[in-house]
């Protein structure tokens, strides 16, 4: 007789069975992801539901107040996050940090807004809603409108799960909305743990490849990443490649790619009549920031690749690493251009613990986007 089904690796192929999972959620309206703990807030005495009573969604949203560090989530074990959604003030200045199994250190430290593949996010500006909030329409996350945030990243953890929201802005309180769906269930003993880290350079120093990921030791898969570019310069800007360094490589990679379009899954510099911007299962190019023209100084652009059916992986070690090139202007000799762009990533992947401590994460000013 078959194992008996641990409710996770979800897929069309496996809904019809049956699994001695729990499922549980984390919320405003149930804090803990008590079993019937749902709902139990009472209605402030001037809150719109002070007619109706207990039950009538009293406690919807939390504020975190400036530089406060507010817990999202603090579960036991053996089980797995199955999906995030949130909304309200998003920002920058929100951190997102997870740790696994009692780490000191966080296996997710990010930006919010980075997190859900909307680098250039600053809802702050009087911008209209797309640029502010472009859609994203992935596989593993989704940005609806108006400002609905999912992530459906398979987080497993076998004793204890801590989840973060730290508000850096410190003049405003940040209004959150969110739900954590969970599972209680067995683990299995192959499976490694899901970690994001992001990184900003502003300006990339001349002919320096941009860093996404290094330093990292164990085992695992790198699953995603996520890039958002500040043009510096007038023209096209992305024939740089990447390269994944696996497994002791030092000064030449394993897999090397063919230009930063290419990558995201593109070609030809995306151009039909001007940059086109798309959203799909695994790769887009979905938000365009245009305050020139076509090829003109100062757009922003952003871009995720997930490898969902083509993760890279490592043994022992891994870095990644992204060109920043363009072309000189001039006849007859055609010559590349190391950029200098204000550049920011976000890298995912699962591996073994214990995970290297991540680099300081940049204060409030080097996090902003101006």
């Amino acid at each position: 007789m078959s194992e008996l089904f641990n409710g996770l690796g979800m897929s069309m192929g496996n809904l019809s069975r049956l699994s001695n999972a729990r499922s549980r959620s984390i919320s405003g309206e149930n804090r803990n992801g008590a079993k019937g703990g749902g709902g139990m807030a009472l209605p402030a005495p001037d809150g719109p539901a002070r007619d109706l009573g207990q039950g009538w969604k009293c406690h919807a949203h939390d504020s975190i107040a400036p530089g406060e560090v507010f817990s999202m989530a603090e579960i036991d074990g053996p089980g797995a996050i199955q999906s995030i959604w949130l909304t309200g003030s998003i920002s920058r200045f929100l951190i997102l940090r997870i740790y696994w199994e009692h780490q000191q250190n966080p296996s997710v430290e990010c930006p919010i807004a980075d997190f859900f593949a909307v680098p250039w996010l600053d809802s702050s500006q009087k911008t209209s809603q797309d640029q502010a909030y472009p859609r994203v329409n992935s596989l593993p996350v989704a940005v609806n409108p108006k400002s609905g945030l999912n992530c459906f990243w398979e987080m497993p953890f076998r004793k204890h799960c801590r989840i973060t929201l730290e508000n850096r802005d410190p003049d405003s309180p940040a209004t959150l909305y969110f739900q954590i769906n969970y599972t209680l269930t067995e683990v299995q003993e192959d499976a490694a743990l899901f970690h994001a880290q992001f990184r900003r350079c502003n300006p990339l120093p001349y002919q320096t490849p941009y860093t996404i990921l290094d330093n990292v030791q164990g085992q695992g898969q790198y699953v995603g990443t996520v890039l958002g570019v500040g043009i510096n310069n007038n023209g096209w800007w992305g024939e740089g490649e990447i390269k994944f360094y696996l497994d002791g490589d030092r000064d030449f990679p394993t897999i090397c790619g063919t230009g930063t379009e290419d990558y995201f899954g593109g070609s030809y510099n995306w151009d039909v009549n001007g940059y086109q911007i798309y959203s799909t299962p695994f790769l887009g190019h979905h938000q365009v920031l245009r305050p020139d023209g076509l090829y003109s100084s100062q757009q922003r652009h952003a871009m995720y690749r997930w490898h969902i059916m083509d993760p890279v992986r490592f043994q022992q070690d891994l870095k990644v690493t992204i060109q920043m090139l363009g072309w000189r202007r001039g006849q007859p000799q055609r010559r590349f251009l190391p950029e200098q762009p204000d550049i920011c990533s976000t890298a995912f992947w699962y591996q073994t613990l214990p995970a290297a401590p991540f680099p300081d994460l940049l204060d409030r000013d080097a996090l902003e986007i101006i």
